[in-house]
């Protein structure tokens, strides 16, 4: 089985069960605490609070300080593609830990790890 570290756009598609991403609807995947943030923020605008919490009742990963390092580095290098310090951080984490970067998001569209959703 391949694992996944799924980026928030990605999440919020299985919860909002858009077609595109129903071969992840039952699939496990990694997170961090930044893209549960993410997930909380957009849950809380989109439905309510009580939605929001019961969206985020899953463990993520801890982000070490190498996985900070790479991440703000790929920001850096990338920096006309505008990453935020959330996205640039999951797909860094992605990179180390050996897991596909799932999303729907344009701006990874083209790198190396990525599994591109439409």
């Amino acid at each position: 089985m391949v694992n996944y570290f799924s980026d928030t756009y990605g999440m919020i598609e299985v919860i909002k069960k858009d077609p595109s991403f129903a071969r992840y609807f039952e699939l496990p995947f990694t997170t961090t605490i930044l893209n549960k943030i993410e997930l909380y923020w957009w849950g809380l605008n989109y439905n309510s609070k009580e939605f929001a919490d019961k969206i985020i009742k899953f463990e993520v990963e801890e982000i070490t300080e190498e996985i900070i390092s790479a991440a703000m580095i790929l920001r850096k290098e990338h920096k006309k593609r505008n990453l935020s310090y959330a996205d640039a951080t999951g797909y860094a984490f992605a990179q180390k830990k050996g897991l596909l970067f799932l999303t729907g998001d344009r701006q990874f569209k083209d790198l190396a790890g990525v599994e591109f959703v439409q």
